[in-house]
């Protein structure tokens, strides 16, 4: 097997960028929901000391003064932009997996001619026709791959394309590379294991299997294996289904009345119903929570969660939607300033995996068919194009993006115009 992984750098800032030619090595930087914290930044924003996550608040009079472009995130522009540099990475290979919204991997087995070759003229192709630069690592197993594109970030004279096949490339880089930058073991277990003397990618990949395996777990075995060059983890290997599906938000503004507290449960039980059916699950339990700001005095403060149990499984909208807004009424106080409200659906089955309840009432007729119906026509005419009568357009309570940028690929009014 050969396989590359192809990422691209510093997407969400890139994003912004792409429409803003005036942006050209300025420094930007793009803030998490609620504009409460940096989520991303290009390397100016990175030359000046800014690290990642930092609350915006703390950030925000330095940011203005070193002059740092700022940006709400604008998630339905970067969706869109990640679908391009997918379809054009596709172009270029027999098969891709999108790893995340902007990385993929790459099957490359059997591909002739100079791999290192074929990543520059990747490399080329997307920054030609999408504008986003990308860099590669390409090797015999996703987690050498994935220490081969870190190599291309770290070392300039890479030219952000690195080929990992041969077995002496791959020992010299195992051998300089902190066990901490390999694919899953990060910096908390890094340490644990620089504890134990495992302090390079090279020691990880000759140490004991099975002791690793008792120490640790699988996951730990199977990348000293991979890092060896055994390769355990195959293109579009499924991963597990989820176990429960949440939907959670900080409101833009504090929420005092129970009907946009509907509004915001409706929303977020809609969104979390698609995602489930989007691994055909259906669920038996809803779970509702309301709470204020941690931080408001403890007379203002309120925090309740409740649990609705359905008779029989479902994966219909109406249904879950019921749930949902029965149990808010329940839990329901008048009088506190709301912050946040959260919707989780639990104890998940796959279709055939449970009995029914011979005594319970029968589901409305096309129960089991509505939900994919309204996916169909969502996923054709936009998120939302068909939803419940209870979700309000634009209402006050959707998260605060102050420093949104327009919607230059998605919306006809945000179209870039020449004069």
């Amino acid at each position: 097997m050969v396989i590359a992984l192809i990422d691209c750098e510093s997407f969400y800032a890139r994003c912004e960028m792409l429409f803003r030619p005036d942006l050209t090595d300025k420094p930007v930087c793009v803030l998490a929901n609620n504009d409460g914290c940096v989520i991303a930044r290009n390397k100016q924003v990175k030359a000046l000391g800014v690290k990642m996550g930092v609350p915006y608040f703390q950030v925000k009079d330095y940011l203005r003064q070193e002059g740092v472009n700022v940006f709400s995130s604008n998630y339905a522009l970067y969706a869109d932009i990640s679908r391009r540099v997918m379809q054009t990475i596709h172009s270029q290979v027999p098969d891709i997996e999108c790893y995340s919204i902007d990385e993929c991997w790459a099957d490359l087995t059997g591909v002739p001619g100079s791999l290192e070759a074929l990543g520059f003229v990747i490399k080329d192709k997307v920054m030609r026709d999408v504008g986003m630069p990308v860099g590669m690592g390409i090797s015999t197993t996703k987690t050498l791959a994935k220490l081969a594109q870190w190599a291309s970030k770290t070392w300039p004279g890479t030219k952000g394309v690195v080929d990992l096949t041969a077995k002496d490339r791959q020992e010299k880089l195992l051998r300089i590379a902190p066990v901490g930058e390999v694919w899953g073991i990060g910096r908390k277990l890094g340490a644990h294991l620089d504890i134990m003397n495992i302090k390079t990618a090279w020691d990880l990949s000759r140490y004991d299997r099975k002791s690793l395996r008792k120490m640790f777990n699988v996951n730990v075995e199977r990348t000293a294996r991979e890092l060896a060059g055994e390769a355990c983890l195959e293109m579009h290997q499924a991963p597990d289904l989820k176990q429960e599906i949440m939907k959670s938000c900080m409101f833009g503004q504090r929420v005092h009345l129970l009907d946009e507290l509907r509004q915001a449960t409706a929303s977020y039980t809609s969104v979390a119903a698609e995602k489930m059916r989007s691994q055909r699950s259906l669920c038996q339990q809803v779970s509702v929570s309301v709470q204020t700001g941690q931080f408001e005095d403890a007379s203002k403060r309120y925090y309740n969660s409740i649990d609705m149990k359905l008779t029989n499984p479902s994966d219909d909208t109406r249904i879950l939607l019921s749930a949902a807004l029965a149990g808010l009424e329940r839990i329901y106080r008048k009088g506190y300033a709301y912050s946040k409200c959260s919707v989780r659906l639990t104890r998940l089955h796959q279709r055939g995996e449970f009995t029914e309840d011979l005594f319970a009432a029968p589901a409305p007729a096309g129960s089991d068919k509505i939900g994919a119906v309204m996916d169909t026509i969502n996923l054709r005419y936009g998120r939302q194009a068909i939803h419940s009568a209870r979700l309000k357009p634009d209402p006050d309570w959707v998260m605060r993006r102050d420093m949104l940028s327009p919607g230059y690929t998605y919306r006809w009014g945000d179209l870039p115009q020449c004069s």
